[in-house]
């Protein structure tokens, strides 16, 4: 069988002149770091019994850049998954720290 290369707007061709594939793509609303509202919490689950401190709530383009400057000011591992800031071990009183010295305002530490 033959591979068939469909687009994905399933539009094949138009006969209307004026026509013009729509943009679906939704724009990210980039809030200011006063403006988000931030969840700092501890998490041991399915990490076989090692803890993980979850920045949650993010919202901007820079997510990478703010858990790497996380994770240099921890002095510790960590990655950034599914819109998350992960750091390795309980950083979560340097964490909130570090967020409120950089403007974060709305942060909540959650404590499980």
């Amino acid at each position: 069988m033959a591979k068939k290369n469909i687009l994905s707007s399933g539009v094949v061709y138009s006969t209307d002149k004026n026509f013009k594939l729509s943009e679906d793509k939704e724009q990210e609303i980039l809030l200011s770091p006063g403006e988000q509202k931030l969840v700092v919490r501890l998490d041991t689950r399915h990490r076989g019994g090692k803890s993980v401190t979850i920045v949650e709530g993010y919202t901007g383009a820079d997510i990478e850049e703010t858990g790497k400057k996380l994770k240099v000011y921890c002095g510790t591992g960590g990655s950034v998954k599914e819109g998350m800031i992960i750091i390795q071990g309980d950083n979560r009183q340097k964490i909130m720290e570090w967020l409120i010295k950089y403007g974060f305002k709305n942060v909540k530490n959650i404590n499980r």
